[in-house]
């Protein structure tokens, strides 16, 4: 089977590779993309879309249907490390490790042993031991909120300076990922489960889709914002405006989705009870 995928995946590469033989060299400044689309993207991007970054009119824009299935095939890899990773049956460990809060002192429960998940003086721990470190939980704590608004404010704002839905997800992604750094990956999955991640990150595909379809239903083609103009009452120039700033909100609530998603099946092994 693995000589099979790999004969699959080399026969796919050569396809590719001679389907690029044809394109212009790298950089040639002839090219149909610099000769024509390009210098019209500078020209009436703002125009058009009335979106001061050149970036995200393109991106969202004038390329949405590549974005799209951007945003789909991260969707899909948070999907395969699901498939490929995750471990529903649990098998009890040798043994649980238990600090008390007030002492630092830990407790080595063997499987069998009674264990205080109830008790408020103790904390469960990773097997692999991890030094407590108030300093760092304190801090984290502090800082993740403002680095969630500031990438609130990224994907919000990234039609009008640098910035927008792949960047600000990431940004929030990465607080998440660092609640579980500074904690424990336990204690960030009761507040955003698995079903949740992977619930957002469809809804943020959904989304973008959505939007394509809407534009359909309006009587326009795929994704032509500029058909909003019949429901929000604006300009169609502004419409395409609006429409990019409701695809960035997509792609962010996938992105920082995905991001999460994947990482509790890393860094756990598929069991989500412990790991960095």
């Amino acid at each position: 089977m693995k000589r099979f995928s790999l004969i699959c995946v080399l026969l796919f590469g050569a396809v590719l590779l001679y389907g690029s033989m044809d394109f212009p060299a790298f950089g040639d400044p002839e090219s149909p993309a610099s000769r024509h689309l390009s210098p019209y993207y500078i020209k009436n991007a703002i125009k058009d879309t009335a979106v001061p970054n050149l970036v995200t009119a393109v991106l969202a824009d004038y390329r949405g249907y590549d974005t799209l299935f951007e945003t789909a095939v991260i969707f899909t890899a948070g999907l395969a490390c699901f498939l490929l990773l995750r471990r529903f049956r649990r098998e009890p460990p040798e043994f649980r490790l238990y600090r008390h809060i007030d002492t630092g002192v830990t407790l080595i429960i063997e499987q069998g042993g009674k264990e205080p998940t109830d008790s408020n003086e103790f904390q469960q721990i990773d097997s692999q031991w991890v030094p407590y470190d108030l300093i760092i939980q304190k801090a984290a704590g502090l800082v993740v909120p403002f680095l969630q608004l500031f990438a609130l404010y990224v994907i919000a704002h990234g039609h009008h300076s640098p910035g927008g839905g792949f960047q600000g997800g990431v940004i929030f992604g990465a607080t998440l990922i660092l609640m579980a750094i500074s904690n424990d990956l336990r204690s960030t999955i009761r507040r955003v489960s698995e079903a949740v991640s992977s619930k957002l990150a469809s809804t943020g595909v959904l989304i973008y889709a959505g939007i394509g379809a809407l534009c359909l239903i309006l009587g326009a083609n795929f994704l032509n914002y500029s058909q909003l103009s019949k429901l929000i009452h604006v300009s169609s120039v502004m419409a395409r405006s609006h429409g990019i700033l409701l695809i960035e909100i997509g792609v962010g609530l996938a992105v920082a989705a995905v991001m999460v998603w994947i990482y509790y099946n890393l860094v756990s092994a598929g069991r989500h009870d412990e790991g960095l």
